[in-house]
């Protein structure tokens, strides 16, 4: 019967994660050759490409099963050391992927409690929260927040609740556009609007719902999050924040309130279908926090 050879493995996996095959090196400790070999006997041996050899290195399909297989043999070697109290046992890596806001919010205070009681390092990878379950399809991360309540295959998914984020704007900005008054389409289509990216369709949304053409007010693209409410409170345009941004400043009047139906997003705990004490220690602080932060599910 065939098997895998998990040296091999391991080492397909860290190239995907560090890029290169010289990164891959300098982390393996190996030389690049001897990371070459290993991939290509791999790929020999199953008789596919594992590997799109570019700048980055990606996985192809094929080599994303292995890749996950992998990094599934490295968190139950984890569990299996941890369950056995085994002194010097490896740090493992946690790889989640999340979006912007949940990151900049609400998520990270979850991840320091984990690794105060874990031994565990964290690596996020930032994305769209409609495209982080992707993350977890090509074998990338081993759980994510994310917009998508259906599975993905070989996963679980939990509800974590609803993300509600208000049209708003600094109080000086909102009297020059809007005029102190509600607002209407002919205003919302000169004031200014801030983005975080071109991908961010929640200014959009809201705009078309207030019968405005979103293509007509002019736009800033702040692709970071803390940044991007920055913007907002120092009045280079109005956006929408969730009120764990906002509430404050809305508070004291430095914002206010534009009006007009929150958007409403809810989000997602997806995380790989093992029998795993780290994955269940991770699942549960994400979800004490989740059930904190954000509106229930």
């Amino acid at each position: 019967m065939a098997r895998l050879p998990l040296s091999h493995a391991e080492t397909l996996a860290v190239v995907v994660e560090e890029g290169t095959m010289d990164a891959a090196a300098r982390r393996l400790r190996i030389t690049p050759s001897a990371v070459s070999q290993r991939i290509s006997a791999l790929e020999a041996q199953l008789g596919q490409v594992l590997l799109v050899r570019g700048r980055p290195a990606r996985a192809t399909p094929a080599g994303q099963s292995v890749v996950r297989w992998a990094r599934e043999v490295a968190l139950l070697e984890h569990d299996a050391l941890d369950e056995l109290g085994v002194d010097g046992a490896a740090t493992t890596s946690v790889a989640i992927a999340v979006n912007a806001d949940s990151l900049a919010t609400w998520l990270l205070p979850a991840l320091v409690a984990l690794t105060a009681t874990h031994p565990v390092v964290v690596d996020l990878r930032r994305a769209d929260e409609d495209d982080t379950a992707d993350l977890l399809t090509d074998g990338s991360v081993l759980a994510a927040v994310t917009t998508r309540r259906t599975p993905v295959s070989g996963c679980r998914s939990l509800p974590l609740g609803t993300m509600v984020y208000e049209a708003v704007a600094e109080r000086a900005f909102a009297e020059r556009w809007f005029g102190g008054a509600a607002v209407t389409r002919e205003t919302l289509e000169r004031a200014p609007v801030v983005d975080f990216d071109r991908r961010d369709d929640l200014q959009t949304r809201w705009l078309e719902a207030h019968g405005a053409d979103p293509a007509r007010p002019p736009r800033h693209y702040v692709p970071a999050s803390v940044e991007f409410a920055r913007a907002i409170t120092s009045g280079m345009g109005w956006g929408l924040l969730p009120r764990s941004q906002s509430g404050d400043a809305l508070a004291d009047g430095r914002l206010v309130a534009l009006g007009g139906a929150p958007a409403r997003v809810p989000l997602y705990w997806q995380h790989w279908n093992l029998r795993s004490p780290l994955v269940d220690a991770l699942t549960a602080r994400v979800r004490a926090a989740a059930s904190v932060a954000l509106d229930s599910p």
